[in-house]
């Protein structure tokens, strides 16, 4: 039964600090240019950002748009496909939030962290 699991073909997607945190600004937004996602997400690098959106890209999760302005404009949006993800990125972020509540609860504030 283990060979048939999958969620190790879904991990290899969503794996990384960064990626999951990227399509939830996403999906809150609908749309975001590439500057937006950088100021949504401080603590990441352009180049890390630049990666993750190019893999997300290539699993076909999102949707780049570029815009034949000067100066250039990209947009960065859930592909129909990517949208298939919304479920279990809440689902993950209301777990993460009841995670946080149940090691306060264990430990306190201080400590949780």
């Amino acid at each position: 039964m283990a060979e048939d699991c999958k969620v190790e073909t879904a991990l290899d997607i969503l794996v990384g600090k960064w990626k999951p945190v990227i399509l939830y600004h996403i999906l809150g937004k609908g749309t975001l240019r590439f500057s937006e996602l950088q100021r949504s997400i401080p603590d990441i690098t352009k180049k890390m950002l630049t990666s993750q959106l190019r893999e997300l890209e290539y699993h076909d999760i999102i949707n780049r748009k570029i815009y034949a302005q000067i100066p250039p404009k990209v947009e960065y949006s859930l592909t129909e496909y990517g949208k298939g993800l919304m479920p279990l990125l809440e689902s993950m972020h209301h777990w993460g939030l009841a995670h946080i509540k149940h090691l306060n609860e264990i430990y306190g504030e201080e400590r949780a962290k």
